[in-house]
């Protein structure tokens, strides 16, 4: 039963037969390469955006302000430009508008046409983007980078979610958020190299290198198989049954198959899968769609991922050291995403939320009073060496505390708890909303931290309290329950039960029954 602060009894679904199977481990790790397109993207945006030969190129009144080595330069306000941040929030409003049409080309069309389509348009982009001349080629190779975006963020957690076996799906699932943080490491590290090109086209390399996670995307897509529950929407039991039985390793799947059939059964009955997520029945389920995203960006991380080098350099890092750090982080970001893989199936969500929570606002604050103790609200000064560190130290902690918490757990949480008839739809809100709060927090990000200066991470950390909150008293525990049994978690909650229906959690009982 349901504890007052939102726990259920753990394996609150049943068992199904079979094990863990290497085609399915090699099948949810190609798909999970998706991530690899927003990750990279993420990385690369920041630090292609510090570099002098861009931004001469595309922003001068930003370069001249940041060469204006004047003594009382306002440090907040150094990169404060409209335009640039248009530059890279662009992409994010394109994958919202795209996570809509790929809600239905993933539920008539199969997970695998949507993830080709990603990697496919990725691609044009990333080619447009590397030999672009001037700024509109520029926010149109964006453009297409953030509908390959919304493609591949709607269609591979979903896809992992059913692939997996019950046992290990939030492991299998953190794949994606896994392949997100080696992105952003692997731009990092171009980031750092194409820097010290001479001739002035290092960003050109690093913009265009961007195919080469589309390519593998692509490439991936056209090999790997469909999901039973895919298959199984589409009309070909027989079809979907066999995949089952390849990816469980064993002829014995028929009550996990019985379940997919419910499950299929009531999805067909729903015409319209949009006006039906907002039934009362399914308010849980939407209201996490709408809310962990939403939280998950006002977290700040994308403050720090994606304009980490001109925050470092802000801070007066200067401009090698400054990349040099966000490798630091992205760093720190893959070896904190492993933890959370290792521990998501041992401690469950809950676990990693609350205490990552903590660990977030710690960090905030501190980075917080730091920079307020040294620029106060003019923002002239500069950090000792000594403090800079120090600076770094707070940062990566953030970093880690976000990447074994809200990072991978804000992809798997909305994708494991929808039952079939509304996945596609709840998916799609929870890439959009994502993209619609990552583009606004980074477009006003800059003109934030000119307002506001060391507020902003006060800021994000009140919003860290209230999640940790929202986390403590409305998720419940969802490891160990398979993904099509989640309504019995509902069902058990102190405060999404009454929503619930009856006939929710045993529809399926009695039709094996009879």
């Amino acid at each position: 039963m349901a504890g007052g602060g939102g726990f259920v009894r753990e394996g609150g679904g049943r068992s199904y037969e079979g094990g863990v199977t290497i085609f399915v481990l090699f099948t949810c790790m190609a798909a999970a390469m998706g991530g690899l397109l927003f990750g990279y993207d993420l990385g690369i945006s920041g630090g292609v955006t510090s570099m002098e030969s861009f931004l001469s190129k595309f922003f001068p009144s930003v370069f001249h302000k940041m060469k204006n080595e004047s003594a009382d330069q306002n440090q907040y306000c150094k990169f404060d430009s409209e335009l640039l941040t248009l530059f890279t929030s662009c992409l994010y409003i394109a994958a919202l508008v795209a996570s809509f049409f790929a809600s239905s080309v993933t539920r008539k069309f199969g997970r695998k046409i949507s993830m080709f389509v990603a990697g496919l348009v990725f691609l044009i982009g990333s080619v447009l983007n590397g030999v672009a001349n001037n700024i509109v080629l520029l926010i149109i190779g964006r453009l297409l980078l953030g509908i390959g975006v919304g493609f591949a963020n709607q269609s591979v957690p979903v896809y992992l979610a059913e692939m997996a076996p019950t046992k290990i799906r939030g492991a299998l699932n953190m794949g994606f958020q896994m392949a997100i943080t080696i992105g952003i490491l692997v731009a990092g590290l171009v980031n750092f190299g194409t820097a010290k090109i001479k001739g002035g086209y290092g960003w050109r390399v690093s913009l265009a290198l961007a195919a080469v996670p589309s390519l593998i995307l692509t490439v991936a897509a056209i090999f790997l198989p469909d999901t039973p529950n895919s298959i199984l929407e589409r009309g070909h039991p027989e079809k979907a049954k066999k995949m089952l039985k390849k990816i469980r390793g064993t002829d014995d799947v028929d009550e996990e198959f019985q379940d997919l059939l419910d499950a299929t059964e009531v999805a067909k009955r729903v015409e319209n899968q949009w006006s039906n997520i907002t039934q009362p029945r399914y308010r849980p389920q939407l209201v996490i769609c709408l809310l962990v995203p939403f939280f998950q960006q006002l977290t700040g991380i994308n403050v720090i991922m994606f304009y980490a080098p001109v925050l470092f350099m802000t801070l007066g890092f200067g401009n090698e050291a400054s990349l040099m750090s966000t490798v630091i982080t992205g760093s720190v970001n893959v070896v904190a995403t492993l933890v959370s893989i290792c521990t998501v199936d041992r401690f469950g969500r809950r676990a990693l939320f609350l205490q990552g929570g903590v660990q977030m606002l710690i960090c905030q604050i501190a980075v917080g009073v730091m920079i307020g103790m040294k620029f106060g609200v003019s923002g002239e000064g500069a950090f000792s060496k000594g403090e800079a560190n120090w600076i770094l130290f707070l940062i990566c902690a953030y970093v880690a505390a976000f990447a074994w918490s809200w990072g991978p757990l804000g992809w798997l949480v909305p994708s494991e708890i929808c039952p079939l008839e509304i996945r596609s739809a709840g998916q799609a809100i929870n890439v959009s909303v994502n993209m619609l709060f990552t583009f606004i927090i980074a477009q006003v990000f800059l003109n934030m931290l000119c307002h506001m200066k060391f507020g902003l991470f006060f800021f994000f950390a009140g919003f860290v309290v209230i999640m940790t909150i929202f986390i403590t008293f409305f998720l419940p525990e969802t490891k160990n329950v398979p993904i099509e049994e989640m309504n019995r978690v509902w069902k058990a909650h102190w405060f999404w039960g009454k929503y619930i229906p009856d006939e929710a959690v045993t529809h399926g009982r009695q039709d094996r029954a009879v």
